[in-house]
């Protein structure tokens, strides 16, 4: 069995990562109700795989692999937006909640880059999972939906983030263990 280079593992990383938020941008408007309270957005369930998927970059790349992984994703995502005819508000609520939560969460990691993984990562999270949320619906639906309803999917969106963040955390460690 052959491995791929170290080199090329942030260019795998860096494109799952593009991908993750072009899948959540194509789907931002389609919403699952929760049982109980709440709205899940279907690009919720893609965009939860950027958290770990930075930290990847992350480790893999170091500070310069996140930035051109950021600046990958905004570019990807504009231009095919461009392209679908996605509405402009989508286009710069995407576009402003990636750039604050991705360098909030970026600026965290470093500040914390001599302690454990998984410290980087819990206190990255924290603070650019609801971050995003609040900053992304906000921008893009106030105004075409009721506060009540823009709450219901806020409080989904953290929910769901944090969960699959932590299922991808956990994968992810179990494996660089087992290698």
């Amino acid at each position: 069995m052959t491995h791929a280079p170290k080199a090329a593992l942030p260019l795998l990383l860096i494109a799952l990562y593009a991908l993750s938020i072009l899948l959540a941008n194509l789907t931002l408007n389609t919403f699952i109700p929760l049982p109980v309270y709440g709205l899940l957005s279907v690009g919720t369930i893609f965009f939860a795989a950027v958290f770990t998927l930075r930290d990847r970059i992350h480790r893999a790349g170091g500070l310069n692999a996140v930035y051109l992984a950021i600046a990958a994703a905004l570019v990807v995502n504009t231009v095919v937006a461009l392209l679908t005819g996605t509405p402009w508000r989508f286009v710069g609520a995407s576009f402003l909640a990636i750039l604050a939560g991705e360098l909030a969460d970026t600026a965290v990691y470093q500040s914390l880059i001599q302690r454990s993984w998984w410290t980087r990562v819990l206190a990255s999270n924290a603070v650019s999972v609801p971050l995003d949320s609040v900053l992304f619906n906000l921008l893009a639906f106030w105004g075409d939906m009721p506060p009540a309803q823009i709450s219901q999917i806020i409080f989904a969106d953290i929910l769901a983030k944090y969960l699959i963040a932590a299922l991808f955390a956990f994968r992810v460690r179990h494996a660089a263990r087992a290698a």
